[in-house]
């Protein structure tokens, strides 16, 4: 995989866990519970995409910019999107991706779940 640093920088983010679908053959990070980015492997156990949520117009505007980020694979394509773990999207762009999302899915919850969340209080529901 292109992105070798994702596992450290989402991880260093307040609240994150970190797990693996095996029926998905998915590392799945999420918030409160909810996902908010994924690396998806291959039947060889190698990364090939990553996905993340966005605002729909945001995916658009992205996708039509990279080749290498495409319509969520196996999730909604108006909120999510995929980047190719072998692609040429820059290391910078995928960490603002990545950051959008999670900041997204964050922002889903009530502020007194926020605050819960970012003061370390809990971590998931």
């Amino acid at each position: 995989m292109k992105y070798p640093w994702i596992d450290e920088y989402l991880l260093k983010k307040t609240a994150v866990t970190k797990d693996f679908k095996e029926e998905w053959g998915w590392y799945r990070f999420q918030i409160g519970g909810k996902l908010f980015a994924a690396v998806c492997l291959d039947e060889a156990g190698a990364p090939y995409y990553i996905t993340l949520k966005l605002e729909p117009m945001e995916g658009d505007f992205y996708r039509s910019q990279y080749p290498d980020i495409l319509p969520g694979y196996y999730m909604n394509k108006v909120h999510w999107n995929s980047v190719r773990a072998d692609g040429a999207v820059p290391d910078a762009v995928l960490q603002d991706l990545l950051d959008r999302s999670y900041q997204l899915v964050l922002a889903s919850f009530s502020k007194k779940k926020q605050a819960a969340l970012l003061s370390g209080e809990i971590t998931h529901d």
